[in-house]
């Protein structure tokens, strides 16, 4: 059993906390039950699994699961694991998951683009809407949190594994590409007087969503073939990101449910 907070595997992993270490080391970190049991539902390639005693009475089944597969399993003691996770009352399991060079994103018919987008819990919340609502892609700008934020993947509840997202370099070049592929780039800002209801969905769209203070770049607005608001009450001057997206993404899978329904009838 892992007892000590000076072992060299215990000090490597707690480097995972930040971004420039996920980097260097290859690797991400996983904490708590359901992110486990959805990267063992996705395969996703883990490297190193801690858990407690307490976990592992409760979760003989996925443990057993998942050490046929992972390559080092460490019983470890509620201290070490504590140390470990970066949720102030971890459920008693964190693992180390190898960090993928880029996550392929294909966008056939809806897709988001996030751009400074840096509230961790915003994107992972996003992500989590993006794959309720049918989106097949997900591309964030670099400067955007980082994918592999422990935040962005405790707020996707497991939906970082169910739809592809990426960082780019160049978002406006992404946008550009898919604009000459037939896609329309709807840009969401509170100066719009088209209201996001009176737009027509149904065809290949990017919903393009800006940072949460300033909003998207003038860069974006510009080639953006539609502008949209989402109209609020007096006195309220804007929504969070995270929802007013959702707001748009509903939208979208409400007309496609709709279109899908007439043309079968």
């Amino acid at each position: 059993m892992l007892t000590s907070l000076q072992n060299p595997l215990v000090k490597q992993v707690r480097k995972l906390r930040s971004s420039k270490h996920r980097r260097l080391q290859g690797c991400f970190l996983l904490e708590g039950t359901h992110l486990l049991q959805e990267a063992a539902l996705a395969r996703w390639p883990l490297v190193t699994l801690f858990y407690t005693e307490r976990w592992q009475d409760k979760n003989p089944q996925l443990l057993s699961d998942l050490q046929g597969t992972v390559p080092r399993c460490e019983l470890a003691s509620a201290e070490v694991l504590a140390a470990i996770a970066t949720t102030l009352n971890p459920d008693g399991v964190v693992a180390v998951a190898q960090l993928a060079s880029q996550r392929p994103v294909t966008i056939r018919r809806l897709g988001l683009v996030l751009e400074t987008l840096q509230d961790p819990g915003n994107v992972g919340t996003l992500l989590r809407t993006a794959a309720a609502a049918g989106v097949e892609g997900v591309l964030l700008s670099e400067d955007s949190a980082d994918l592999e934020s422990p935040k962005v993947l405790r707020a996707s509840a497991g939906a970082w594994f169910k739809v592809a997202a990426a960082q780019c370099a160049n978002v406006l070049e992404q946008v550009k590409y898919y604009q000459s592929q037939g896609f329309q780039a709807i840009a969401t800002t509170p100066r719009a007087t088209i209201e996001y209801w009176s737009v027509d969905y149904t065809q290949p769209t990017l919903i393009l969503v800006g940072n949460e203070g300033a909003g998207l770049s003038e860069a974006l607005l510009q080639v953006s073939d539609v502008r949209v608001s989402i109209p609020t009450s007096a006195g309220v001057e804007s929504l969070n990101a995270a929802i007013a997206t959702a707001v748009l993404l509903y939208e979208a899978k409400r007309q496609r449910a709709h279109a899908l329904a007439r043309n079968r009838s």
